[in-house]
C-alpha cells in the first residue's frame, strides 16, 4: 500500500483533530509521524497513530496543554509540558530554545510532564535549519535491564545530534541506546515475524528471536555496558535533572492507561556564529564529508555514508514514489480513522497503488 506523504499527513491530521488536538497541533504530530516514515524509520511512523489516539481519548494525554516555562536563566529553560503530546511539547521547547540560543549563544532545555515525542531527528532538523548545532534526547519507560541484569530498569532512551552543512545535507544522528529501537520489535510482534538474535532477551534472561517474548523480557543495549551507561546518563539528564519520571517511574505508553507518562526530554542548542562565521563552519563540515566519502573503502563496500545520509536517500525516494505501508499497518490506521469518522479511501491515490 503506497501513499503520497501529503495525503497521509492530512489523513492523520484529521484523525488527531477528531481526537481532540487543535488543527495546528494535529498537523505537528502528523508531520512527525509521516516524517519518520519518509526517512525509513517506520517503527516511529504512522504505526504509532492508534496508541496516540487511544491515550488522547482515554484522557491520559492532554490535547490542549498549557506548556509553560517554570524556571529559566540566560542559558537554561525548564518547561512543564502539562502532559501534552510529546511532539507538540518538544516543538514548543525548541521554539523557545532557539530564540534564547540566538540571543545568548547557547541554551540547555529540560522538559518534564511530557509523553513519547517520536523521533529525535524531528527536533534537531528544526535547529539545524536555524544554523544551530542541536542535541535532543529523551527518556522512556523501562524496557532495558542494567548491564548484567534481567529486570528492565532504564528505557531505550534515544538521542539525536544535528550538524548544519553547506552544499550537503546536514549530518543527523538519531539512535536508540538499545541494539534496536523497541518500536521495531513491536512492529515485528504486530506482523508475527521473528527478530534477529542479539536484539533482546526473554523474561528469564535467555536470548530470544520471538518478538512477543522480547517485549515481555528486555531489549539489549548497543555496545553492551557502553550503551547501558549512555542510556543511564540520558535518563539522568532527561528525568532526574528535569523533575520528570526516570527508570521504572515513567509510565508505559502501551500499558498504563490510567495515568500520564511523565516523560522527560533534554535539548541543547549552540549558535555556530559565536565560534566562527556560519559559512566557514559549513565549508569545514563539507570538507569533512568529502574526505570521509572519498576515503579508501573496505572490501565489498560500495559507498561510505555519514550519519543521516541513508535516511535522506530513502526520504528522496519516498517523496517521489510514495510511502509504503504494510497491510497490517494499513488496516490498523484505517480502523482508527473509521472510529474517528475519517475514511482512508478519501486520501488514497490510485495512480501510485493506494
Amino acid at each position: 500500500m503506497i501513499f503520497k506523504a501529503e495525503h497521509l499527513k492530512e489523513y492523520l491530521r484529521r484523525i488527531l483533530q477528531n481526537a481532540g488536538l487543535s488543527e495546528t497541533d494535529g498537523g505537528t504530530v502528523a508531520d512527525s509521524l509521516v516524517g519518520a516514515n519518509l526517512r525509513g524509520v517506520d517503527s516511529h511512523g504512522v504505526t504509532r497513530l492508534s496508541i496516540y489516539v487511544k491515550r488522547l481519548k482515554l484522557g491520559v494525554v492532554n490535547p490542549k496543554p498549557n506548556i509553560r516555562v517554570v524556571a529559566e536563566s540566560d542559558a537554561t529553560l525548564l518547561i512543564d509540558g502539562d502532559d501534552g503530546m510529546g511532539q507538540v511539547v518538544g516543538k514548543r521547547a525548541m521554539e523557545l530554545g532557539m530564540e534564547k540560543a540566538r540571543r545568548n549563544g547557547a541554551v540547555y532545555i529540560g522538559v518534564k510532564k511530557s509523553t513519547h515525542f517520536g523521533t529525535g531527528a524531528y527536533f534537531v532538523q528544526q535547529g539545524v535549519k536555524e544554523n544551530l548545532i542541536t542535541y535532543a534526547m529523551s527518556n522512556a519507560p523501562s524496557t532495558m535491564a542494567p548491564w548484567g541484569g534481567i529486570q528492565p530498569y532504564i528505557g531505550t532512551n534515544p538521542y539525536a545530534f544535528g550538524i548544519p552543512a553547506g552544499k550537503y545535507n546536514p549530518i543527523i544522528l538519531d539512535m536508540a541506546t538499545s541494539v534496536v529501537a523497541r518500536g521495531k520489535i513491536i512492529t515485528a510482534a504486530q506482523e508475527g515475524k521473528p527478530i534477529p538474535e542479539g536484539w533482546a532477551i526473554d523474561k528469564e534472561g535467555r536470548p530470544t528471536t520471538d518478538a512477543q517474548s522480547a517485549l515481555e523480557g528486555s531489549v539489549l543495549p548497543f555496545g553492551g555496558p557502553k550503551g547501558y551507561a549512555i542510556s543511564l546518563m540520558i535518563d539522568i539528564m532527561s528525568g532526574v535533572l528535569t523533575g520528570a519520571g526516570f527508570g521504572p517511574h515513567i509510565n508505559n505508553i502501551y500499558g498504563d492507561y490510567d495515568k500520564p507518562q511523565n516523560v522527560g526530554h533534554f535539548f541543547q542548542l549552540i549558535d555556530i556564529s559565536r565560534f566562527m562565521p556560519v559559512d566557514l563552519f559549513k565549508q569545514r563540515v563539507d570538507q569533512m564529508i568529502e574526505e570521509i566519502k572519498s576515503s579508501p573503502k573496505a572490501a565489498g563496500v560500495n559507498e561510505i555514508f555519514v550519519p543521516g545520509e541513508i535516511e535522506y536517500n530513502i526520504e528522496r525516494k519516498r517523496l517521489a514514489e510514495g510511502i509504503p505501508l504494510t497491510r497490517e499497518v494499513y488496516e490498523d490506521i484505517k480502523q482508527v480513522g473509521e472510529a474517528c469518522g475519517v475514511h482512508i479511501e478519501d486520501f488514497q491515490d490510485k495512480s501510485i497503488g493506494a
